[in-house]
Formats: C-alpha cells, structure tokens, sequence
C-alpha cells in the first residue's frame, strides 16, 4: 500500500536520527531522499538506506559530518565534506554556489571528502527554482562499468544533471547516470526478484544478461550509455570521464581508478561538482525563462508517433510523477519494505509505514 508522502519522509528521518545523524542533517539528508521517491527517482530514494547502513556499520560515512569551506574566491568554494553521505554537503555547496552567482553570475563549487548524495537533479533544481543554471555531477563509490572496449571495470554511474528555470512551475531538468541506467534501478529488479531489460548489463565475459545481480555478485558489468560500441557507448564513456574530471580531480578527491579508493576510512572520499549561472549576465532573466519554456513547449507539441505517448522533455517525467505520487502515496516494493522494517528495528526507529 503506497505511504503518504508526509509518513515516507517521516520514516526516513526516523531512521537517520536513530543512526545518529544530528537533526538539521537529517531533516536535510530525508528532504532529498524523498524528493527523489516523490518524484519517481526510486533509483535515489528510500531504497538507498540498506547500502547507507552498510556504511555506516562498516565506520565508512559519519553521520554527524559537518561540511565546511576550505578554500574559497568570489566565484569558487572547495568544500570538504568531513566523511558523510554527501546530501549535506552537496546542498551546502550548490547554496554557497548560488549565492556566489547572484553576486558575481556565476559559480562552481566542489566537493571532496564525501560519499554518495543522492539523485543529482535536487541540487540542479535549487539553483533553476531561484532563476538560474544549475548544473551538478559526481563520481561514484561503486566500481561497475568498464570502459568501451573493456573487459575490466574502471568506472561507476558517473551521473550529470543540468536544470533551467521556466516561466512556469516545470523547469527543464535533465538528470542522468552516464551508463544506460542508474545502479539503482538494477538493484530495485534484484530486491524484487525481477529481471532487468536487455542491454542494462553484461557478465564477466562482456556479453549481455539480464541477470540483476551480475554486475553486483558475479563479476559483471554496467553498460555504458549508449549500450555497445555499435550503438556509440563511447558517448557514454566519454561523458564519464568528464564527470569523474570535474568531480575528482577539480575537487582532490580520491579517483575511482585509484586502488585506495575503496580503502578510504570514511564514504570513499567521493567527489562533487555544483555550478550555478546567473543568465542575467547575458540577457533580460525573465525573457530568458520565457525562451527556455517556449523551446520545452515547442518540443511538446511535437507530433508523437503514438497519441498515448506524447512527446516530453527532461523534468516532465519527475513532475508528472510527483503529482500523482501526492495524491496516491510513494508505493515501495515488498521486498525493499521488508528490508527497511529490518533496519528501523535493528536501530530502534519507529516504524511508520503500516
């Protein structure tokens, strides 16, 4: 039975202040995990918590972490993250980001000393919901993918995000792993005892599966964006790359072809990228905004090939499922529920979603 949005949100704080995590870091860390259920990112939501308890149990990510400034510019922050999951900080560090750019235009802050911070497209949509260019990226704590041509995994998810505020209260929202699908979404066929779609992994050989526990248990492989390099997965490859550059090697990070990137004491030492643009630099904000919408409108009217399916563009989506989601609830799988009542009870969190 889908939960109500208020008790989902209010199951996930349960059970961050139950791990320890002080009160303004988990308020912060359930806002963004349940804006990614809310909005249909169930790759990003509550069904990260089993591996966030692992990190936890494991002494790899503090939850009392507190971000902080370590080198700044009018236009530029280094943040360390202190070993936490990286909601915290990545919201810290695209809001000093967008102060910045509301004095100077434009932004960027980085990120190290982090771990995973959730679906990337919350911290784009902070920076469009206050008329500017958000864009965000970050490199990952799981080695799954392996480079075209590979046989041997040197890269994760590696995910890119890019928002533009409207004139409306839908703004252009691109959020996207680098692979053919987010990790998450590979796990969620796992936790439910489902097989994944052809072209979303390969086994060890290299040669396609459907089996959702090859790239975790067994010795696979995500694909990368793109799928094959008959269908151009050096694409995908290649944007990698690109992220693991901004989000590693701008920030100091640890690189995730590093050996001691698994070895680090806290949250694998990831690291982010968070940019903000003020398009008033260029132009008239709002004749902006009201140019991005007319470009998302034009592509709308789009003639589709089928009249069910019409034509969208990045953000409709998440905004269609959020609308439905407030009015319906969050559904979670059994299989997940039951492996976050196990959590809520080992930590002595009240459990709310009955």
């Amino acid at each position: 039975m889908p939960a109500p949005y208020d008790k989902h949100r209010a199951q996930l704080k349960a059970i961050l202040l139950a791990w320890g995590m002080p009160e303004e870091n988990a308020e912060a860390t359930a806002d963004i995990l349940s804006w990614a259920d809310l909005h249909g990112v169930d790759s990003h939501g509550i069904s990260m918590l089993p591996g966030y308890d692992r990190l936890r149990r494991n002494g790899r990510a503090k939850m009392e972490a507190r971000p902080r400034i370590i080198k700044e510019t009018p236009v530029s922050a280094l943040v360390d993250g202190d070993g936490g999951l990286g909601h915290v900080p990545a919201r810290f560090a695209m809001r000093v980001a967008i102060d910045k750019a509301k004095q100077s235009g434009m932004a960027i802050a980085a990120v190290r000393n982090s771990a995973h911070f959730g679906a990337t497209g919350y911290y784009t949509l902070m920076a469009a919901k206050e008329g500017l260019i958000g864009m965000a990226c970050t490199s990952a704590s799981s080695i799954q993918v392996a480079p075209t041509f590979g046989k041997e995994a040197k890269l994760g998810t590696d995910p890119w995000s890019f928002a533009a505020p409207t004139a409306d209260d839908r703004p252009f929202l691109l959020d996207m792993a680098t692979t053919t699908v987010a990790a998450g979404r590979i796990r969620n066929k796992a936790n439910e005892g489902l097989p994944c779609p052809p072209g979303w992994v390969l086994n060890k050989e290299g040669l396609p599966s459907t089996d959702p526990l090859e790239a975790r248990e067994k010795g696979g492989f995500l694909t990368s964006l793109g799928g094959s390099p008959e269908n151009s997965s050096y694409k995908g490859y290649g944007l990698a790359v690109m992220v693991n550059i901004l989000g590693s090697c701008l920030s100091g990070a640890t690189l995730i072809t590093d050996p001691m990137h698994t070895k680090k004491p806290h949250g694998n030492d990831i690291g982010h990228c968070l940019i903000a643009i003020d398009p008033g630099l260029f132009r008239d904000r709002e004749e902006f905004a009201a140019d991005v919408t007319r470009l998302c409108s034009d592509l709308r009217a789009t003639k589709p090939v089928d009249p069910a399916q019409p034509v969208m563009v990045a953000g409709d989506p998440q905004w269609n499922n959020a609308a439905k989601r407030m009015r319906e609830g969050i559904p979670v799988g059994a299989g997940l529920l039951n492996q976050i009542r196990q959590i809520a009870q080992a930590c002595a969190a009240p459990w709310l979603l009955d």
